[in-house]
């Protein structure tokens, strides 16, 4: 008797095995809220859709302003002297939080993780708020007025999308 051998039927290597084809289950067709087309009840007709649309473009654009704007706060805040003046500190403190708040909201607005919306609206005022404290102290340093403009323009990118989610 072979000790490897156990009772039952004999196995031999995958690839010579028999298998039966799975039965898969029929697909069964998603509705979201019973609404005719499949379309959740919020989002029904074109001005719906054109809304979820202008949300999402504002959304993305808030995002991609907040991470222009961090990248360039972060660079002119490392530019600034340490040991300066107190116009000049004021400037890499004010940049250096510009750059991780407007890091934050850039994750909060592209990832899609369950934040509710009063949530999201605190974080893009908020945002908001620092950029232009931000631009204003960068106003009266040298070679500063790009990351001004930057810190502008994400103010203004907040502003469009805290309309849209108004």
């Amino acid at each position: 008797m072979n000790p490897r051998r156990t009772t039952g039927p004999a196995r031999g290597p995958p690839h010579t095995r028999r298998s039966r084809p799975r039965r898969r289950p029929a697909p069964v067709p998603v509705r979201f809220g019973g609404a005719p087309g499949g379309n959740p009840e919020e989002v029904t007709s074109t001005t719906s859709q054109q809304e979820l649309f202008r949300f999402l473009e504002d959304r993305f654009a808030c995002a991609q302003a907040c991470a222009t704007c961090g990248r360039s706060c972060a660079l002119r805040a490392s530019l600034v002297d340490p040991d300066g003046n107190e116009d000049q500190e004021l400037a890499r403190r004010k940049g250096i939080m510009c750059a991780e708040v407007c890091d934050a909201t850039c994750r909060v607005l592209s990832e899609q993780n369950q934040v509710d919306e009063e949530a999201i609206r605190v974080q893009v005022e908020w945002c908001r708020q620092v950029c232009l404290e931000t631009a204003h102290a960068f106003d009266g340093q040298p070679d500063a007025e790009e990351s001004a403009e930057a810190c502008r323009a994400c103010a203004r990118a907040c502003d469009t999308f805290l309309t849209t989610l108004r």
